[in-house]
Order: structure tokens, then sequence, then C-alpha cells
């Protein structure tokens, strides 16, 4: 007999509209999931029920939240691209690929988050990892120091992004456009370090302006140069 359709009073069949499960389309509700509801809101439950499915059903595809989220950490490391090494220009092509993750992480900051607690080892993320290492080593970057520089590059995108995702948090909450809000904010900064008693704070109130300059870009740049030279320091004439 052939299957007939549900009455429109009827809410429909889940077996009927139940997705063809794979790490794939787990990791396509995963993100989801996180975009609708942030890194709080994930859960291999709340994955399973966007899926139309049960929690235990996704176990044969992923082992569990740590796994998930390695998988998507994987997913978005793939949109970056790592240059082949050029000894003559090392430190122009890690700023390169630094830029590249930062713009992946900020345009997903819930992963920007739970990077920070997790060890990429994916096969995009080995593939960046791998291809940095090249160029720091082509760069004559010794192995530890190119190990850890490495290690606290990607703490600095991430926590720089995630940064960035708070104050968009802030940005919505206030119901003001960007501009708007940025600019009373700052004004409002400036009254208040105005306030405050000069002979407590000369510095501050004397370097105001240093203070305050640079947008988010600007001050990634500073940083991410700051690295980059405190690595190069390290760097043996070939």
């Amino acid at each position: 007999m052939s299957e007939l359709p549900d009455p429109p009073w009827r809410t429909p069949s889940r077996g009927r509209t139940r997705r063809p499960l794979s790490q794939e389309a787990v990791v396509d509700a995963a993100l989801a999931v996180l975009d609708r509801e942030g890194l709080g809101g994930l859960s291999m439950r709340r994955v399973a029920q966007e899926l139309g499915t049960g929690p235990a059903s996704l176990y044969a595809h992923v082992s569990g939240k740590e796994e998930l989220l390695e998988l998507l950490l994987d997913r978005v490391s793939a949109t970056i691209t790592v240059p082949e090494p050029d000894p003559r220009r090392w430190t122009e092509q890690i700023k390169d690929v630094a830029w590249q993750a930062y713009r992946v992480y900020a345009a997903n900051t819930h992963l920007a988050l739970a990077s920070l607690a997790t060890i990429p080892t994916g096969p995009n993320a080995l593939r960046v990892t791998e291809g940095m290492l090249a160029i720091l080593f082509a760069g004559g970057v010794p192995p530890q120091p190119a190990a850890w520089f490495l290690d606290r590059l990607f703490l600095y995108i991430a926590g720089d992004a995630y940064e960035g995702a708070l104050f968009g948090e802030k940005v919505r909450a206030s119901g003001k456009d960007v501009g708007g809000y940025w600019t009373g904010m700052l004004t409002q900064l400036r009254e208040y370090y105005l306030s405050l008693p000069a002979e407590r704070f000369p510095h501050t109130l004397a370097n105001l302006d240093a203070l305050m300059a640079g947008g988010g870009d600007e001050r990634f740049a500073f940083g991410l140069d700051l690295l980059v030279q405190g690595v190069a320091r390290y760097a043996e004439p070939a």
C-alpha cells in the first residue's frame, strides 16, 4: 500500500522528515544550533533534535561533544589557505594566515570561544598547523619557539575574535546601529576619564587620545606585529 499524506491537523511524523545521518549532517546541524543558541546551547541532544532523531543515533558518527567541537573547528578551518614557504617573505606569510584565521573566528564567534579549550586535530586544522610550521622553519625559526609561537598566536586570535563577539552582543542589546553605539560609548568613556582626578591618574589623562585610538583591526594588527617580531628574534641565519 502506498504511503498516504498526513491530515493537515496532525503533527508530521519525525520519521518521514528525518535527514539521512552522516558525520557531515551532524556537523551541519551542530553549526545551525550553535548559530542560534550559542555554545551553551550546544549538546548532543540538541543536535539530535535538529536532525529529528535520538541522541543515541549520533554516537555512530561522533563520539561526543568534545569530538563534535573538534569537527566544527575543522570545518571552518577548511577555508584557510596556506602558501608555499618563501624564506624571504615568511613573516608576511605568517601574518596572512593569521588574518585569515582571525576572519574565520570573527565570523564564527561561538567557535572562537570553543577553540580556547579544544586542541585542533582534524585534517584541515593539521594542514594549517603543518603549513605554518613549514613557513616558520623556512624563516629559520627553531622548532621549540615555532611551536610555542603558534600556540600563543591562536590563543591571541581566538581571544580577540571572542572579545569582538561580546561587544557585538552589547551592540545588539542596545538597539542601536554599530556606529551609533560606538560613538555613544566612546563619548561617555572619554567624559568619565576626564572626570578623574589628574593628580591620581596623570599618565592616563595626558595620553587619553593614544589610549582610545584605533579600531579592532588596527589593534589586532599591532598585536600580531608584536608576536611575529618576537618569534623573529629566534630565527637563525640561513
